[in-house]
Formats: structure tokens, sequence, C-alpha cells
């Protein structure tokens, strides 16, 4: 059977109108892709200023956090000296009108904050005094600048005595 001219004029011609369908297809699309990209694109570059100014806020924070740590570094002793130390708080009893009765220095031990490194040394201080010198010991050696890497950690009154625990810090690089 012989097919007729027009039916493939009309083969032709549905041919032709599904290859035109599917290029205006393929068009629209890369036209709607790129309208998003575009959009994408003039949103990244709106927030690129205010990217840039909060990574140069954030490095100027970087930058004064390190300093603060050397200038906090630089306040801790770099070594533990037990008699150093051991001077001190004699001096400081002695000024403040009480009696430190024995002092001994155990081995510092280590700790790890963040990325500073410390020796540290756990004493127990027994005085004896009036309860205004006692008070008076204790607050000098939380404020005294030679012991700013002092934390006192607890006291224990009795009648005219106290023994107070404190922790020494000293900063090691």
């Amino acid at each position: 059977m012989r097919l007729s001219r027009k039916f493939w004029i009309i083969l032709g011609v549905g041919i032709f109108v599904v290859l035109i369908a599917l290029l205006a297809s393929t068009y629209f699309g890369q036209v709607e892709e790129r309208r998003e990209l575009s959009d994408k694109l003039t949103l990244a570059q709106a927030r690129l200023p205010a990217l840039v100014t909060e990574k140069e806020t954030l490095e100027s924070q970087l930058g004064s956090a390190r300093s603060a740590l050397d200038n906090s570094a630089a306040k801790y002793p770099q070594e533990l000296h037990s008699i150093e130390y051991g001077e001190y708080l004699f001096e400081i009893a002695a000024r403040s009108n009480v009696t430190l009765a024995s002092l001994s220095f155990p081995r510092p031990s280590g700790k790890q904050v963040g990325a500073a490194s410390f020796s540290v040394v756990a004493l127990s201080l027994p005085i004896s005094g009036s309860l205004a010198d006692i008070f008076e010991f204790i607050q000098t050696i939380r404020t005294d600048a030679r012991f700013a890497s002092t934390q006192v950690n607890s006291v224990s009154m009795g009648a005219g005595s106290a023994t107070i625990s404190v922790t020494l810090y000293a900063y090691r690089r």
C-alpha cells in the first residue's frame, strides 16, 4: 500500500511542529534557569559586602583575642618557683599580722585550657591570727599583683586560725 503525498506532508509538518515544540521548551527552560541563576547571583552579590565586613570584624576580634592571650600569658610566671612563692606568702602573712604555720609546696601538675597550658599547684595554708587579719591575708593573696594567678578555693575557720586552700596557676608556653 502506497501512502499518499498528503500523508507525507502532514507527517512532515507534525514532526516539524514537535521539533519546534521541543526546541521552544528547551529554550524557555534555559531562560528560566538563567533567570534563577541571575537572581541567585544578585542575592550573593548583595550579601557579599556584609560577609566581607563580618570577616574583617571576626579577624579583628581574633587579633584582639590573641593580643589578650599574650597579655594574660605575660601576667603569669613562666615557671612555679616554690621558694619565691613561699617568700611572698610569708611576707604577706607578716604584713597582715598572721602566722603562717607551715608551707609544703607540692609538685606542679599540668592543665590545658583552650590553647593555654598551665602549671597548677594546690596549697593548703594554715594560718593563725585575728579574724580581721585573716581576712586581710586572704584579700591580699587574691589582689596582690604577684598572685594575679591565684584562686582561693576554700577557707576553713577556727578560733583564731584558718586553713586556706589556694591554687596557683603559672602559664606555660
